[in-house]
């Protein structure tokens, strides 16, 4: 069982962990709008496409390479 000062730092951590999650979040989505994002997509569909893309560039690369 935790006592009193364990349970109030571990709850303190997981809310600047959230916290800090979140700007980052924040930030990520500002540069896929700003950066990445092409002009009828969400950001969410950005970042997939993103992803699908660089996941395309690496098999290909170490296909070539490897």
């Amino acid at each position: 069982m935790m006592s009193k000062i364990e349970k109030t730092v571990v709850e303190g951590y997981k809310r600047l962990e959230d916290s800090v999650v979140l700007g980052y979040q924040k930030i990520e989505d500002k540069f896929v709008d700003t950066f990445l994002k092409k002009d009828s997509e969400t950001t969410k569909e950005a970042k997939e496409r993103v992803k699908e893309e660089t996941t395309k560039l690496t098999k290909e690369i170490n296909d070539k390479y490897n």
